[in-house]
């Protein structure tokens, strides 16, 4: 029996009814892998590309959340820093069981200090809510830590030099799955130059922690394409199953 709370969530992404179903330190101390194992074949039937290592630094490796915050707001390793209001660390609980993950701090973001805010960000929160999941008790950040000029995509040396930072994050949190949300955050994460629709619907996990990692739809494209709700309801679902 569907919970009236979840049937409202439901139905402010615009999906009415669903059916559930069951899922039968230093570089001597980490290197931490980004490589990807797939579960099955993906929606194109190819085995995904194997991304190359991502070496910490040993400072990085080793910090503790207050360091690591520290670390991120006084950044000044790319050309992002520059225009900056503040970095955003990112926020939420520091034990949670999932990780959301998207690509860069919007206008919002760089003046508020925290990811996610503004439209896509209420429709992410409406999104973690219809499985269960408030955004009190999940984690958000993001590929990179300051707002590209004008919200441009990161460029990769740019995504290269908060990696660490990010890195250390998901080795503090551990969660069980990661959400990456979007085009930037799932081809970073896992490496590939895959668009997001043929990424969708596969299960692939951050192999240096073994984590599950599900890929959708950013809350931002979902607010042009609403059409595409429905298919990242089914990406909420994976999730969830992760979760049970």
């Amino acid at each position: 029996m569907q919970d009236p709370e979840q049937i409202k969530y439901l139905k402010s992404l615009g999906i009415q009814l669903w059916v559930p179903r069951d899922y039968s330190g230093s570089e001597s101390l980490a290197e931490v892998q980004t490589s990807v194992a797939v579960e099955g074949e993906s929606s194109t039937g190819q085995e995904e590309p194997r991304p190359q290592p991502i070496k910490l630094s040993g400072d990085i490796a080793e910090m503790n959340w207050d360091d690591l915050q520290q670390a991120v707001l006084g950044c000044t390793s790319c050309g992002l820093h520059v225009e900056r209001t503040q970095a955003v660390f990112g926020t939420g609980n520091r034990d949670a069981s999932l990780m959301v993950i998207g690509e860069a701090p919007g206008a919002d973001e760089d003046i508020q200090g925290e990811p996610f805010v503004g439209r896509a960000g209420q429709l992410l929160d409406q999104m973690l809510q219809a499985i269960d999941c408030p955004r009190s008790s999940v984690y958000i950040a993001n590929i990179v830590k300051c707002r590209p000029p004008n919200n441009r995509n990161p460029q990769p040396e740019e995504a290269l030099q908060c990696a660490p930072y990010l890195h250390r994050q998901i080795a503090l949190i551990q969660p069980r799955v990661i959400l990456a949300a979007g085009k930037v955050a799932a081809q970073n994460l896992l490496q590939s130059d895959l668009p997001v629709g043929n990424m969708r619907g596969s299960h692939y996990r951050y192999a240096a922690l073994d984590i599950p990692v599900i890929v959708t739809y950013h809350p931002a494209y979902l607010l042009r394409s609403p059409k595409e709700k429905a298919k990242s309801w089914q990406d909420l679902k994976l999730v969830r199953s992760y979760l049970e």
